[in-house]
């Protein structure tokens, strides 16, 4: 009788839930935003949309309700974000910012997914 090695199963590793992270700065951004707005407990809608000069451009809207049921909900610094299932797909592992310099001051989003994107960075190809 031959012994042959037992290799114990190959176990998948779940990858982790898609999310955005959002820094400090751009939440205290968006904060100011909905505090100007006179609605500091809603929260912001993020998404792709289709436009822009490379076929797609990232969406900001304020959202006064609760979430939808397939959104994903990400909170950090006291900024509720909400993101559609579609949009995630395209976003995942995005870290937003917001820069001020030279050339002015904006959001600024790193997006692992991107293939391309336009000059200012907030119209992309996927």
């Amino acid at each position: 009788m031959n012994a042959a090695a037992i290799e114990p199963p190959t176990v998948a590793t779940p990858e982790p839930p898609p999310t955005v992270t959002i820094t400090a700065r751009a939440a205290k951004m968006m904060q100011g935003q909905l505090v100007k707005r006179g609605t500091p407990q809603a929260a912001i809608r993020f998404g792709i949309r289709g436009g822009g000069c490379t076929g797609y451009s990232y969406m900001f809207q304020f959202e006064d309700g609760p979430p939808r049921a397939s959104d994903h909900v990400i909170e950090a610094f006291g900024v509720r974000m909400y993101v559609d299932p579609k949009s995630m797909r395209l976003v995942k592992h995005t870290r937003i910012d917001f820069e001020t310099g030279i050339r002015g001051h904006g959001y600024r989003f790193e997006n692992p997914n991107v293939s391309s994107a336009c000059g200012c960075g907030e119209s992309v190809t996927f």
